[in-house]
This record gives structure tokens, sequence and C-alpha cells, in this order.
């Protein structure tokens, strides 16, 4: 049997991909009769054991046939090698145990192959297939849909209904033109799938799922518990051309979120400046594109740091306000934060404040946001000032703003230092840098040869050749002794920076040639994989032969 198993996108650990089985080919994720694709799975004996068994059970009766999908176990250490199919049985119990679930899946993920296709036996529905689609799974069984059937359940993505509710009018599938309910249920689980690979495509797979999940508690944990490990991080882009729609609560603990306000704290360089004014964000995105900051920024005159407080990124700095997600986040305005986004953006403006410390801070805002720069100044153990009276844009209060820099110097800011840290970790210190056009087509020079342009999509830096020599370590990938003609493919990556994620402008290194584009794939993922675009590239540079 000859069998190849390739991804071709991802949205976090969604993913979607093709799974050949000698002349067939099934899109993934995928869900059908899998012991057609596997024989093996009809003659197998192994179903007794759960994940939940303990090590010395499962290493008395463990047995391996060598046949696909290879079985594996938390307990049970099974050599396995790209492109195979993994099954772990009976994990459908653990869906209402998510802190075990996520750990024990989490824990084999590490020890196997990224480019391995995983089996879900027995227990996929049209509502939980999203969440287990975002754990990383990819192949399902009817098994789940079945039993439905037979308890006389009508099943659809948010739950499953009296199968009385054919007649209603709910679904217009084959199934219910004829009154066939395990047609229907098939069919549903069948179409869920179908509209997550096109989310997952589109790269709005997060904001699908955070709608799906709300139908049982155990989902959201499921999502929750995920978020909170490295392994999400991992997995999750750096930027998306599509928006950020922070929708929900679960929003602000998205690995974006927590991504950005760690490279806020621990690589962003602010400009040469001891004097800083918060203010309030703006439903517009950019932010300086906005009627409201184009009063802010005449009224303060480049004689202070702009920094910007907002939900639930917690603080953009004006000179890194196009680098995703700052320009393309979405939030639902209400006028009321709750204590968690209280908390969050005080936290981080607080740490913010420690780091970097002003002469002076003022605080340009008002209502729950002067409240939590309050909270964050007292955290600090700094004197805070305000300059609002009225609404923030109003005259008086603008006038308020201008009156309080009197005096007070331009700031001198590097123009793309801020934005190089935050997205390389590097301090540029580099003069003469001119920028050129305007946004969202900015391009940066040196003695009129272009070293960087600004991604439109994204807002992230696009270093040429001369660019990437101003940045002298990180974001690297090795590859062997070849010249790309194309893309690059995952087999000829020999060493990446971990630091790498999918979405990140990386410099491609090899002895023939330099290349320059975006990873498509983590460093983890590139350096593991065997099948699969790890670059786009964007240009290559041939060498000269020693």
């Amino acid at each position: 049997m000859l069998r190849t198993c390739e991804f071709t996108a991802r949205d976090g650990t969604g993913r979607i991909g093709r799974l050949r089985i000698d002349a067939d080919e099934y899109l993934l994720p995928w869900a059908g009769e899998v012991n057609t694709l596997f024989p093996s799975l009809k003659t197998r004996s192994l179903d007794a054991l759960f994940p939940s068994d303990a090590q010395e059970f499962v290493e008395r009766f463990w047995t391996s046939d060598g046949q696909q999908p290879v079985q594996v176990h938390i307990h049970h250490q099974e050599e396995l090698k790209s492109g195979d199919a993994v099954i772990s049985p009976n994990w459908h119990t653990l869906i209402d145990q998510p802190r075990v679930l996520v750990k024990q899946l989490l824990a084999l993920k590490e020890r196997t192959p990224p480019d391995t296709c995983w089996y879900f036996p027995g227990g996929a529905l049209p509502e939980n297939v999203a969440i287990l689609v975002h754990a990383g799974f990819d192949l399902f069984d009817f098994t789940g849909v079945d039993l439905k059937t037979i308890q006389g359940k009508f099943c659809l993505s948010d739950g499953d209904h009296p199968e009385s509710s054919m007649s209603e009018g709910l679904c217009q599938c084959p199934g219910c033109r004829t009154g066939d309910l395990k047609e229907h249920n098939r069919y549903a689980l069948q179409q869920e799938l179908a509209l997550i690979r096109s989310r997952i495509k589109e790269g709005t797979f997060r904001e699908f799922l955070e709608g799906r999940i709300r139908t049982r508690p155990s989902y959201v944990s499921i999502l929750r518990h995920l978020d909170r490990t490295p392994y999400m991080e991992q997995h999750t882009p750096t930027a998306r051309s599509t928006p950020f729609i922070a929708s929900s609560g679960d929003s602000i603990h998205r690995p974006e979120v927590k991504r950005y306000a760690e490279r806020l704290l621990t690589r962003y360089i602010p400009p040469l400046t001891d004097v800083a004014v918060l203010l309030p964000c703006s439903a517009r995105k950019p932010y300086s594109l906005s009627q409201s900051h184009h009063k802010f920024t005449q009224a303060i005159r480049r004689r202070a740091h702009e920094l910007i407080l907002t939900s639930p990124l917690g603080l953009v700095p004006r000179d890194v306000e196009l680098v995703y997600p700052a320009a393309h986040y979405d939030v639902p305005v209400t006028g009321y934060w709750d204590h968690e986004e209280r908390y969050q953006i005080a936290d981080t403006l607080a740490k913010y404040l420690m780091k970097h410390p002003y002469r002076r801070v003022i605080a340009h805002l008002d209502g729950d946001a002067l409240i939590i720069a309050r909270d964050a100044a007292d955290q600090a153990g700094i004197t805070l000032e305000s300059t609002c009276s009225t609404h923030p844009t109003d005259s008086d209060a603008l006038r308020q703003l201008s009156d309080a820099l009197a005096g007070e110097k331009k700031v001198k800011n590097h123009l793309v230092r801020g934005m190089v840290s935050m997205q390389f970790g590097y301090d540029l210190r580099v003069p003469g840098l001119e920028a050129k056009g305007s946004y969202p087509e900015v391009m940066v020079k040196k003695n009129r040869q272009q070293v960087f342009s600004i991604e439109p999509t994204t807002g992230m830096l696009r270093p040429t050749f001369e660019g990437w020599a101003m940045i002298d370590t990180g974001y690297r990938v090795y590859i062997d002794n070849f010249v790309p003609q194309g893309d690059i493919l995952a087999p000829g990556v020999v060493e990446a920076d971990p630091a790498i994620r999918e979405g990140d402008e990386v410099l491609v290194i090899g002895d023939k040639a330099l290349a320059t584009g975006r990873a498509v794939m983590s460093a983890d993922e590139m350096v593991r994989s065997h099948r699969g675009v790890a670059v786009r590239v964007r240009k290559v540079k041939k060498l000269k032969e020693q």
C-alpha cells in the first residue's frame, strides 16, 4: 500500500492537507469509513486499552502488528516516522477530562513527527469536531454519529436534538429530504469538517472555534488548557492576513495576545525620551489614521512617547502600531472592561513602566481607562499626571495636554528600531534610514537603497538582503547545499532558529545561495518534517563559489 501524508495550511494546531493511499486522495481533516483506509482496524483487538490505563497494565498487554495506523499510548514508546497515521484507542473517554486530555495529547505530540496523521476514533460529532481539529486530530470515523442515530438523536453543530427535529426545516441535506437520520448525521459531520477546512484555509478558524465550543463547558476547558501551553504558542502564526477578532473572554488568553505582551516587555526598545503620554485606543486601525488620534498627535507634536491603552493587547506604543496584531484586531465596543481585562492591561502597563522609567507619565484618558492607568501607576510606584477634565478629544482637554508638554523636547525616534526589536528581538542602531511612501505602502531606504518594506496586510517588516545584513543574528534557516528554484521544502532544511514561527520573515542560508522569505512552519516542524513547504521564497541570491 502506497501512502503519503502532507499538510498544506495551518491555523494554530488545526491544519488541512492530503492523505494519499494508492490512487485515492482524502482531504484532511476527513471523516468516513476509516477501516476501509486501514484494513488492520478490522482485525485488531487492542480496543480494550484506554488512555487512563496504568503503565504496568499497558506494558503487560501491549502488542504491535506493524500496520497502519500505528498505535500509541502515553505509557508506551512506539517508533514512528513521517507520514505515519497514528491512533490512540478510546480517546473519546477523555473529552470530559480536559486537563488530562491536553496533558497526555501534548506529551504524545512531542515525541511524534509533526507530519503524522492523527486518527481520533469513536467520538467525533458535529458539535465537538472543531475542538478536536484544534487539538491536532485529522481523521475521524462515523462511530459517534451512528451511535446518536441509534439513540434517535438529530445532530447539528450546536448539539443533538430529538429525531422529530428533522421535520422542522433545520437542515436541507439529502438525509433530511428523505427522512434518513443516519445519512443526515453523517452528512452533518462531513459538512462541519468542510467548513473547518475552509476556515483554516482563510485563517479564520480560531474565531470560528470560539463560537462552536460554547455548547459544552468541557470544550471550552480544552481550549483554555491548550491556550496555556507552550505547544500552542509554537504552532500559532506571528501574523495573519485576516483580522484578529477578539469577540469573547477567551480572546484575552490567545497565544497571539500573550506573545505580543511578552515581546513588548522583553524585546521592545522605546525611543530615547523621558516623557510618555497614555492615550485611549480607537475603533479605526492603525490608530494614527483615526480622527481622534490625529487630534492627539497634533496636540503632542512629538514632545512625548505615545502609548495607547487597549484591550486585549494592553499597551501599544505608537512606533509599533502597524505590527500585527496591533493594527489588525477588532473588539466589541461597549464602554465597559471586565475585571480580567482591567487586570491584564494594568499588569502589562505596570511592568512596562517599571522596565522603562519615564520622568513624566501623562494620562490623557477618562473612564475605565484612567482607573486602569492609575492602578498601574500605583503598582509601578510612579506619579501619574492627568490632562482630561472632559472627554479626551474635547478642545479643552487637547489644550490641557498641549500645555502640559510645554517646554519638552521633541522625541528623537529611530525610524524602525522599535519595529525591529519587536519582530526580530534585535537592537538596530543604523543611522541615516529614510521612510518613503505612506501607509500601507512604506519602504525604508539607506543611501537610496531599499533595506526594508512593510507588508501591507500584516504590518511586518520585510528585510532585503541589505536589510538582513543589518540584523546580525536570529531568524535564520540553514539549508543543504543547493540553490532554491522555488519554495524551500522541509526535507531541505538542516537547522532553524527555534524562535521561528509560521509567518515570520526569515533569512535562508546555504553554501550556494541566500534567500529571503516567509516561514510556513515553525522551526521545530521545519526540522522534523519530511514533507511540506517550510519557507515561501521571495528572492534568491546565488553565492560565488570559493
